[in-house]
């Protein structure tokens, strides 16, 4: 992996949730290669050995943690373990979330409902809650478990994952865009709540990016883009979607000692212009 620009975070320890993921490992990577030693975090350890190996072989050093973000005894216990094995936590990444195929709504509007179609009036609540407990929960709750041992620290940084769903609603998926407006919402309130404890608060709203999880959502079976994916594209202004690696540079501005020392309660779009562009 090559960095969009080098900061030192030697000495550092920073754990990342959903470590194992596409963009979690990625963060983790580009973490390992400042200098700082990483847990990655996943629902099963084992998920993140691929990353670990990357790290270690670019001379870096991690561990594999299982914890789920949404079991506070699970975290509690990924904690001790990240404790015994560095003694400190000054970085976390709250990565773990995303939308959950089962609670998308398949239209944009009630008037698109052809016959029996699933809408807004016959869908599963529960995969509803799920989805606003992965994202909101799943940030919340890892912040208050690691965040009390990153009281004091030199450099002490909690990064947020919102979304171009906390600037406007995006059709078919209500309960990710609330989740990500809540999401903004607590990293404001935590940036306040944590000023004076040395602990900076940000988060950084991706726009539309490639990943494993929503290929579904944007390609055919047959991998030609759908109806949506064109729609996504339209209102990027710079006509593309992200790739993952353009949000590195956003994390290692968000954590770097010396670059944004004096910056809290930001949430940065990296999103090619989605979030300002309104279509005329």
């Amino acid at each position: 992996m090559e960095l969009p620009f080098q900061i030192d975070l030697s000495g550092e320890v920073a754990v990342v949730t959903g470590g194992s993921g596409v963009i979690g490992g990625m963060f983790c990577k580009a973490l390992a290669l400042c200098g700082a030693r990483v847990a990655i975090l996943g629902r099963k350890a084992e998920n993140g050995d691929p990353i670990k190996a990357e790290i270690e072989a670019s001379g870096g050093e991690a561990i594999t943690v299982a914890a789920d973000v949404m079991n506070k005894e699970s975290l509690e216990n990924a904690r001790q373990e990240i404790l015994n094995k560095w003694g400190k936590i000054n970085i976390l990444v709250n990565c773990a979330g995303g939308a959950v195929k089962s609670a998308e709504i398949p239209q944009d509007q009630y008037a698109d409902i052809e016959g029996e179609m699933l809408n807004f009036f016959t869908t599963d609540m529960e995969n509803i809650r799920k989805e606003l407990d992965l994202n909101l929960y799943g940030t919340i709750l890892p912040t208050q478990i690691f965040g009390s041992d990153m009281v004091g620290q030199e450099n002490a940084n909690i990064i947020n994952i919102s979304s171009m769903g906390a600037y406007a609603p995006l059709t078919r998926i209500p309960g990710y865009s609330v989740a990500k407006a809540a999401v903004t919402n607590f990293t404001e309130w935590a940036a306040n709540y944590f000023a004076k404890s040395g602990i900076r608060v940000n988060a950084i709203a991706p726009g539309f990016f490639q990943t494993t999880q929503n290929h579904a959502l944007h390609f055919n079976p047959d991998g030609t883009p759908t109806p949506r994916s064109k729609k996504i594209i339209d209102s990027t202004p710079m006509g593309k979607y992200g790739a993952p690696e353009d949000l590195i540079g956003a994390l290692l501005f968000l954590v770097s000692p010396k670059g944004s020392s004096f910056v809290t309660g930001v949430v940065l779009p990296v999103d090619g212009g989605f979030h300002c562009y309104l279509g005329v």
